[in-house]
């Protein structure tokens, strides 16, 4: 602490991102990344960027990521927000539309981080329990609040909530923005973004990190009505008005025009985790039902935080969080083939 800090900023209780180890040979399942590279397309876009226009500032507007994105969901430019990775995004989110007089209602088991952006904003929030079965209930949701949030599917637990669960939650909270964080949704679900139409409560947030490989670009989107975007608008355009550089346009522009290598390496993700639930399974543990890229596992005789360390000396990192409700659970990022394997073999002398 310094005298120098503004009040609030000792208060404050910060992110803290999952490891990222700077040894090369570990394998690396604890922060859902993709284990397939981007799209060819989205790289050679990238390298064609990469000139003397690099002295220009970007488009502050990132028209043509816009209307890639638009053009892939079937919607408007003006329902489009586009910022610095979905962090950025949400942050913008919390920021210009959840500073209400009541508070923000999110699941209890969730991501760390909303309570966080809570703190920085001072918005207060209810932490909503999630059922016996780790799932959102729709009814759980039908009373007074200043906006909802909620990750689908769910993180950490990798649980979908269907569409028509959804609109129950739209349906019960007219005056309230709902925000679905889809950043794992291309894995096994249906995204919201057809409901936007519908609901101008809507917000839908999502990230080209899981399922588009570029985690280190660093792109986030919004799709909504165009009201919702305006208030995303100007709150970015009061902090940063280039937050994507033109590299990042342009890579992620062109992802989204590469549907078949998209469909291909989801493909790949999915037939993966449901190969690894099986062979968990088989070894005795417990695994939630998953729609992301990661599966959530606990072992009925055997203490999570030993399995962790357990794989790390094997030099297979996966994630364990100490939150009381969760602590005998384990959530394991899908691999490649040979990354799982090292997984499996790792588990396989547990009795």
């Amino acid at each position: 602490m310094s005298k120098f800090w503004s009040p609030f900023v000792k208060d404050l209780v910060p992110y803290v991102p999952g490891e990222q180890p700077k040894l090369t040979k570990l394998v690396k399942l604890n922060t859902n990344e993709n284990p397939y590279g981007p799209s060819p397309k989205a790289l050679a876009a990238m390298q064609a960027e990469i000139n003397d226009n690099l002295r220009l500032y970007p488009d502050p507007n990132s028209d043509l990521l816009k209307q890639a994105v638009a053009e892939y969901y079937g919607v408007q430019t003006d329902q489009v927000f586009l910022g610095n990775g979905s962090d950025e995004v949400l942050a913008h989110v919390f920021n210009g539309l959840f500073q209400h007089d009541k508070p923000l209602l999110f699941p209890d088991i969730s991501y760390s981080f909303y309570p966080v952006y809570c703190g920085l904003y001072g918005i207060k929030f209810d932490a909503v329990p999630l059922d016996e079965q780790f799932q959102i209930q729709p009814a759980d949701y039908a009373r007074a609040n200043g906006g909802i949030i909620f990750p689908n599917p769910n993180a950490p637990t990798g649980c979908l909530l269907a569409l028509d669960a959804i609109e129950q939650i739209l349906k019960a909270n007219p005056d309230s923005v709902v925000v679905v964080d889809e950043a794992y949704i291309d894995f096994g679900g249906e995204t919201a973004i057809s409901l936007v139409d519908r609901y101008p409560n809507l917000l839908v947030t999502q990230t080209l990190s899981k399922s588009r490989s570029l985690a280190g670009l660093r792109v986030g989107l919004a799709v909504g009505h165009p009201d919702l975007i305006e208030a995303l608008e100007r709150i970015k355009n009061s902090f940063n008005s280039y937050p994507l550089d033109r590299i990042a346009i342009a890579g992620a522009a062109a992802a989204f025009t590469d549907r078949e290598y998209f469909e291909h390496t989801c493909q790949l993700v999915i037939d993966s985790r449901e190969q690894v639930i099986g062979q968990l399974q088989a070894l005795g543990f417990e695994v939630l039902p998953s729609a992301a890229n990661f599966i959530f596992v606990r072992h009925p005789e055997h203490d999570a935080a030993a399995l962790a360390a357990k794989l790390r000396e094997q030099g297979v990192i996966v994630r364990h969080f100490k939150q009381l409700r969760i602590a005998q659970f384990l959530r394991i990022s899908i691999g490649t083939p040979e990354q799982n394997a090292a997984l499996i073999e790792g588990l396989s002398d547990i009795e």
